[in-house]
């Protein structure tokens, strides 16, 4: 498979998915997409844009909405949000590892660890991150929670009340990683997340 087509090789396209049964259903309304589209908003200072999708709680449309981002829509980053926990309905981490070539297990434990700042329910949690590979072109795709005050904190970390970093949020170490999958070159604003990168791989703006 080629690359997908792209207009601009240095904007960073987003997929953004929401994963319930009842918002997709228009039971409530969806949280998880505005959350991550207003946190992208003001940590990105470099070039954006998103695609979203709003599916219910099975594997096979999950599997199905991460393969079209990745592969025909050529996004290089894919966050999720729900199904993450232990009830039967949540299969998000199931269906993400189907898509995977690579697992990259440093960010779900990463998010772990931040959110048993705030509850022990955090152990309950299965979040993963992985690569997906095509001929062409490659995205990370991330599992985040669902609530958007803890989609915040794990993107982003945790501060003291003086703006020092207390916990490193797992989204410092995302540009770095479309880096090395031969992403577009993300620039945060640095007050509300600092992309590290080593020396060597910082472009003088």
């Amino acid at each position: 498979m080629t690359k997908p087509t792209r207009t601009n090789p240095d904007e960073l396209l987003i997929g953004l998915v929401s994963i319930s049964d009842r918002a997709s259903s228009g039971v409530y309304e969806d949280q998880g997409i505005p959350a991550l589209r207003d946190w992208f908003t003001s940590a990105l200072v470099s070039p954006w844009k998103m695609e979203t999708r709003l599916i219910p709680d099975e594997r096979a449309d999950i599997e199905k909405a991460l393969i079209e981002l990745v592969d025909e829509a050529g996004c290089d980053l894919v966050l999720t949000t729900g199904g993450t926990g232990p009830a039967r309905r949540d299969v998000t981490p199931e269906a993400t590892l189907a898509v995977a070539t690579k697992e990259m297990p440093g960010f779900g434990e990463q998010m772990r660890q931040i959110s048993l700042r705030f509850v022990p329910t955090a152990i309950l949690s299965r979040q993963v991150a992985v690569i997906r590979e095509t001929s062409g072109h490659a995205a990370l795709i991330m599992n985040l929670p669902g609530q958007p005050k803890s989609i915040k904190e794990t993107l982003e970390g945790l501060k003291d009340a003086d703006g020092k970093q207390l916990v490193a949020g797992i989204f410092a170490a995302v540009p770095y990683c479309i880096d090395l999958i031969g992403g577009p070159y993300i620039e945060t604003d640095e007050s509300v997340c600092k992309a590290f990168r080593p020396k060597s791989a910082i472009r003088s703006r």
